[in-house]
């Protein structure tokens, strides 16, 4: 029989599970209420339009929408992308099966063994995972509620030439952080300074409670010339995260590259898919991102208010001004993951923030999602949360 590890690439020993995903297996668990997973309300979903516009695009491009399409991507629908940018073009879009492919193929492109990267202390998990096979070197900023600390990136750059900033600075995951428009400034004045390249993951752009929205980091680099900022988003957080579709944009020469990849990965993204979310951008989007932010900015303050219930004592948290997620901080020396299996017991679930740390720090912090859990289970979850917290702070004494 064959040692298949041993056969395995030496990559395979950097990658790990999600702590998401296996988190995800115990939320099917009878009666646990989750507030693990970054996932949208699913009642908030275009199902019945969904329906309808599936109905346009194969009566009125059937053959087309089934057959294979070109790597980079339906042409409307990246007219559509451009369409919404300053100074884009079409051939600056590539559409991606969901913005995870986008960041597997943005790391495939930049990041050799031992290659720097920037990111966020905390930032995205699933960033982690697309770069870490690629051996990526991490040079960890730290953050405020503001987002990235702007000075200490900039120490950062005097002393490290990394491949590129990853910054997520609308409603970051996992903190819900959101950097305003001066800090957004001055973040891409220094990268242009040090001539180092921004991927700038804008998944939760329009999901602010207020509907005021601030200018992208592409924005913000396009008044400077542009030409320094690689921009990623995604009809996951809106639409639907079940077809997958996203895009990619940047200056050219890095597109037609990242198009060469993908064509090694899945060809291109499913042809159906595309013309589907070309058809609803165009009708639905609107509406329902109006729908999304109220119904978000509702659950937020039932979560906010539950925690001020039940564990104001506790821990502490911020107060997120969009997206779907907020952080939240028990005592120094105690373990999230501790406090998850005694969460677990009293049938609530969380992601321990640790895993969002790329230096390993973070034990005491954790991510709560507000978006798909209903009024009820945010009432009973946070009050089962309390009670877990305090028996962990019970029995750590």
């Amino acid at each position: 029989m064959n040692n298949w590890e041993s056969r395995f690439a030496g990559r395979m020993g950097r990658i790990k599970s999600s702590a998401i995903r296996e988190i995800l297996k115990v939320t099917q668990q009878p009666g646990i209420i989750s507030f693990a997973g970054g996932l949208p309300a699913p009642d908030l979903f275009p199902v019945e339009q969904m329906r309808r516009a599936a109905d346009t695009v194969l009566s009125q491009h059937g053959a087309l929408a089934l057959q294979y399409s070109t790597t980079e991507g339906h042409p409307p629908l990246r007219e559509w992308v451009a369409a919404g940018l300053p100074n884009t073009t079409p051939d600056q879009v590539l559409i991606t099966s969901g913005s995870q492919q986008a960041l597997d193929l943005v790391g495939k492109l930049f990041i050799g063994p031992g290659d720097a990267v920037v990111v966020e202390s905390p930032t995205y998990l699933g960033a982690l995972q697309a770069f870490t096979p690629y051996e990526a070197a991490y040079l960890a900023v730290p953050m405020d509620q503001g987002g990235m600390v702007v000075e200490a990136l900039e120490e950062t750059l005097k002393q490290h030439q990394p491949k590129f900033i990853y910054a997520l600075p609308s409603f970051q995951n996992p903190t819900g952080r959101h950097m305003d428009l001066s800090r957004r400034k001055k973040l891409v004045e220094v990268a242009r300074r040090y001539a180092i390249p921004i991927l700038e993951d804008d998944a939760y752009h329009h999901l602010a409670f207020s509907g005021q929205i601030l200018p992208t980091l592409y924005e913000l680099d396009q008044e400077l010339g542009g030409g320094n900022v690689i921009y990623q988003s995604t009809f996951s957080k809106t639409l639907s995260p079940g077809l997958r579709v996203a895009w990619v944009v940047g200056p050219r020469e890095v597109v037609s590259r990242l198009v060469q990849l993908k064509q090694g990965t899945d060809l291109h993204t499913p042809t159906f898919n595309q013309m589907l979310m070309y058809e609803l951008a165009q009708t639905v989007l609107p509406e329902l991102v109006v729908k999304i932010r109220n119904t978000y900015r509702e659950r937020r303050d039932l979560m906010l208010a539950a925690l001020e219930q039940h564990l104001a004592k506790e821990a502490h948290w911020n107060k997120p001004e969009g997206g779907m997620f907020l952080w939240l901080e028990i005592p120094e020396g105690l373990d999230s993951a501790e406090l998850l299996k005694k969460a677990v017991e009293q049938k609530v679930a969380f992601v321990p923030g640790q895993p969002f740390h790329p230096d390993g720090s973070g034990a005491n912090t954790m991510r709560l999602s507000f978006s798909n859990a209903s009024p009820e289970d945010i009432r009973v979850g946070i009050e089962r949360l309390g009670r877990a917290l305090r028996s962990l702070l019970t029995v750590k004494g």
